[in-house]
């Protein structure tokens, strides 16, 4: 028996529903950009992307289109613009960084919908999708 198999896989209507329940929180990087490709303006996607990497950091480069905001610094009053049934995707470094996940939390609690962009920054490099560069003031 093999570490793979010595644990039995789920049975068929249990992993259906985990993993069809798994889409709910998280999208990834190719859908993403799929989205943003679809439209010409980034602003008009159906959700808003939210970078929650240091300013300094989505400064070097971000996705196209995304919001920065710390995941720290999510709070009702950072949200006023959006409408409630705003979806947000929340996004990091990647894989190694908690970020996007504390945000997706706080979001949470704040009662708006919200999905993480699982990869982050290092799944997008790792598609081969090219990031913005904030201009200099």
């Amino acid at each position: 028996m093999s570490p793979v198999s010595a644990i039995p896989a789920a049975d068929s209507a249990v992993a259906l529903a985990h993993f069809s329940t798994l889409l709910s929180f998280e999208t990834d990087c190719a859908d993403v950009h799929a989205a943003l490709e679809e439209r010409a303006d980034p602003v008009s996607v159906d959700f808003v992307l939210l970078d929650v990497r240091s300013p300094a950091l989505f400064a070097r480069g971000h996705v196209p289109g995304a919001v920065n905001l710390l995941h720290g610094k999510i709070v009702a009053s950072k949200l006023v613009e959006y409408p409630a049934n705003t979806l947000f995707v929340t996004y990091c470094a990647g894989p190694h960084c908690n970020g996007a996940t504390r945000a997706a939390i706080k979001l949470a609690q704040l009662g708006r919908p919200v999905k993480v962009m699982i990869g982050g920054i290092t799944g997008w490099l790792d598609e081969g999708f090219q990031l913005a560069i904030a201009s200099e003031a």
